[in-house]
C-alpha cells in the first residue's frame, strides 16, 4: 500500500526526480520519467536526457551525466508505443535548419513527461507556415521562442535541403522569411 504522503506528493507533483540536472538560476523541474537505466527530466528551459553511449554530457550536482536539449532545438517530439521520440533541429547554415538524428527513449514510467514535452515544444513555436516554392518543393518558415532570450529566432526549413542551393528557390524562401518577419513586426519594413 502506498504511503498517503507519497500519493499526495504525486498528485501535487511535488516529488523530485531521483537525479537532478545542473539547472540554471530561475529554472526548475516540471516533469520527469524513468528509463531502464536513468531518468529524463523536463525543466522550464530544456529537456534533459541521459547522454548517448560514448557521448559527453554535462554533470549534475550528484555526478549524473546529462544531455541538454533546449525546447527551441526540438523539431518534433512523439510519444508512441512506450517511447518518446525526439527529433532535434540542426543548423546547416545560418538561418537554415534541417532535421537532426532521432533520439528514441523508452520510458519505463512515463508519468507526465510526454505531455509536458509536447506542451513545451509547441509553446516554443511562435510562427510556422509551410509554402510551396515555384521551383518545386517547399519551405517552412519558423519562428521560435528561446527561454531566457528576447525576441524570436527565425529559420527556414526546406522540405529537401538541397533546394537551398537552387538560387531561385533560395531567393523565394528568403522573401517569404522577410514577409513573415515584417508581418510580425520583427524585421525591416519593406
Amino acid at each position: 500500500m502506498l504511503n498517503p504522503k507519497t500519493v499526495l506528493d504525486r498528485f501535487l507533483r511535488r516529488d523530485a526526480p531521483p537525479a537532478t540536472p545542473p539547472l540554471e538560476p530561475h529554472d526548475r523541474v516540471v516533469a520527469w520519467a524513468t528509463t531502464a537505466e536513468a531518468v529524463a527530466v523536463a525543466s522550464i528551459r530544456a529537456l534533459w536526457l541521459p547522454p548517448k553511449k560514448g557521448a559527453e554530457g554535462v554533470t549534475g550536482p550528484d555526478g549524473t551525466e546529462w544531455h541538454r536539449l533546449g525546447w527551441s532545438e526540438i523539431h518534433k517530439a512523439v510519444w508512441r508505443d512506450g517511447a518518446l521520440v525526439v527529433t532535434t533541429g540542426v543548423e546547416i547554415e545560418p538561418g537554415v535548419v534541417t532535421d537532426g538524428p532521432e533520439r528514441r527513449l523508452r520510458l519505463v514510467e512515463p508519468r507526465d513527461l510526454p505531455a509536458e514535452v509536447r506542451t513545451r515544444v509547441t509553446k516554443s513555436v511562435a510562427y510556422t507556415e509551410h509554402h510551396r516554392l515555384s521551383t518545386g518543393g517547399g519551405v517552412r518558415v519558423v519562428a521560435r521562442r528561446v527561454p531566457g532570450r528576447d525576441g524570436l529566432t527565425w529559420h527556414l526549413r526546406f522540405d529537401d535541403p538541397s533546394d537551398r542551393e537552387v538560387p531561385a528557390a533560395r531567393a523565394e524562401a528568403e522573401g517569404l522569411l522577410t514577409e513573415a518577419r515584417v508581418s510580425w513586426g520583427d524585421g525591416p519594413a519593406a
